[in-house]
Formats: C-alpha cells, sequence, structure tokens
C-alpha cells in the first residue's frame, strides 16, 4: 500500500481516525473530511507525526459538498486510490411509534446521503484509472431486524445494497467496493450516545452482554479497512462484513 493514497470522509473521529491512523502507518498518503474545521485540525495534530496527511472540510450529504471534497482531495493527492466513508450523523435509535413522521425522510437521508454520493463523486476518477477501492461503513442493522431501529436499518439496508451494486458494475474497471457493518463500537461519540439513557441504552447493554468475544473497537474496524484496501484483498468485492464480537451472525 506503500505510495497509495486514501480518502477518509468522516475521518476525523471514531473508525474514521483509526484508519487514517493505520493507513499512515501502513504508508498511504491520506486526507480526511469532515464538517468541523477545529475537529479536523485536532486530528490532523494527533496524525502528522505518522505520515503525509491533510483535511478538508466538506459536506458529504450534498451533491455539491461531495463533488467539492473530490474535487479538492484529487488536487491534493493527484488521485484517489481509496475512498473510505464513516460518517455517523447523531441519530438514537427508538421505537416506530415513538418516532416523529416528519424525521422519516431526513434521517433516511442523512444516514445514506454520503457514502452514496462519495461513491458516485469518486467513480469516474476511478474509472479513468481502471482500479480503486471503496469502503462504506453501514451496520449490522442492515442485516438484520432490530427493534427500535426501523429507519435506521432500512437506511443501512440501502447502503448495503447500493455498494453490493456498485461493486457489481464497477468491477469491469478495477474498483473493488465492499461494506463494514459493525454493531456496537467502543470508545466513540456514537457508543457513549445511544448507551447515555432510554430505550437504545438497554438495546445496545444487551447487544454488549452477546459480545462474547468483545465489543468491537475503532482499531478492530480500521485494521479490517486496512485488509480490504490491500492487494492482498484484490479478490474480495460486494461483500458486506460483520465485525461485531459475536453479537449476530449476520
Amino acid at each position: 500500500m506503500v505510495d497509495s493514497t486514501a480518502l477518509l470522509v468522516g475521518g476525523t473521529a471514531g473508525v474514521g481516525l483509526e484508519t487514517a491512523r493505520q493507513m499512515l502507518a501502513a504508508g498511504v498518503t491520506v486526507a480526511i473530511a469532515g464538517r468541523d474545521a477545529e475537529r479536523g485540525a485536532a486530528a490532523i495534530r494527533s496524525l502528522s507525526s505518522l505520515g503525509p496527511v491533510t483535511f478538508i472540510r466538506g459536506d458529504a450529504s450534498t451533491a455539491a459538498g461531495a463533488t467539492d471534497i473530490e474535487s479538492e482531495a484529487r488536487a491534493k493527492l493527484g488521485i484517489i486510490d481509496i475512498l473510505m466513508c464513516s460518517t455517523v450523523p447523531p441519530i438514537v435509535p427508538d421505537l416506530l411509534f415513538r418516532t416523529d413522521i416528519g424525521s422519516i425522510p431526513e434521517t433516511i437521508a442523512a444516514l445514506t446521503a454520503p457514502p452514496m454520493l462519495m461513491t458516485a463523486a469518486v467513480l469516474a476518477g476511478m474509472r479513468d484509472q481502471r482500479s480503486g477501492v471503496i469502503i462504506n461503513v453501514a451496520s449490522d442493522a442492515g442485516k438484520t431486524a432490530t427493534p427500535g431501529e426501523s429507519i435506521i436499518g432500512a437506511a443501512m439496508a440501502a447502503i448495503i445494497m447500493f455498494s453490493r451494486t456498485a461493486a457489481m458494475e464497477a468491477k469491469r474497471d478495477g474498483i473493488r467496493v465492499n461494506v463494514l457493518t459493525p454493531s456496537l463500537i467502543a470508545g466513540t461519540e456514537t457508543s457513549a450516545r445511544v448507551l447515555k439513557e432510554g430505550f437504545s441504552a438497554k438495546l445496545f447493554a444487551k447487544a454488549a452482554s452477546m459480545a462474547s468475544l468483545g465489543v468491537a473497537d475503532p482499531a478492530d474496524l480500521a485494521a479490517l479497512a486496512v485488509f480490504l484496501a490491500s492487494p492482498a484483498a484484490r479478490r474480495l468485492t460486494g461483500q458486506a462484513i460483520s465485525v461485531n464480537g459475536g453479537i449476530s451472525a449476520a
């Protein structure tokens, strides 16, 4: 992977930040993208001693924003060999009858737009290169029906099917597309949010008790992302891979 380049959207914290750290250690030149300039600056400070890394401020939830991120990344990196999208909007699981019906379209868009738009944004350049790796992050909610995650699960299933179909379309151009589908990820802002109180706290506390191999952490997901981006995974595409410590066998 030495001399490769990677654009990590949602790379200022959690799984994205740890993936940046591990990719830099593998010799990859990295650009991380996010909406918050302060978080971006803090991420760069934590990574800069490890290798060449830059921050792109942008919003991947709109077509214009995704296109701008791709253009700036290509200008800074030269080419984009690897795209990983691990954006996580602040949405907490709850039962459907307690969900505001007016929030449903917004929730689905917030969850699905960034990986879909960023995949579309990098596709033309990767086709010109005749190579590329795309890794999207969804969740096990897209594979296993879970009370409290009817809307979230629908969005995650959409990301999974989108990515698998993109893999089938792009394979002729040497592009691989895979999806990571974690459950609870320890040590992240998302896990702190869902475990704080209420229905989601009970849901994920039970999930954690089922992780006989241990609750996954960002390093677990990042290690798999680095593998998927490497030549060792050159035959692997269209897969949705769960890293969940045994919470489910989805």
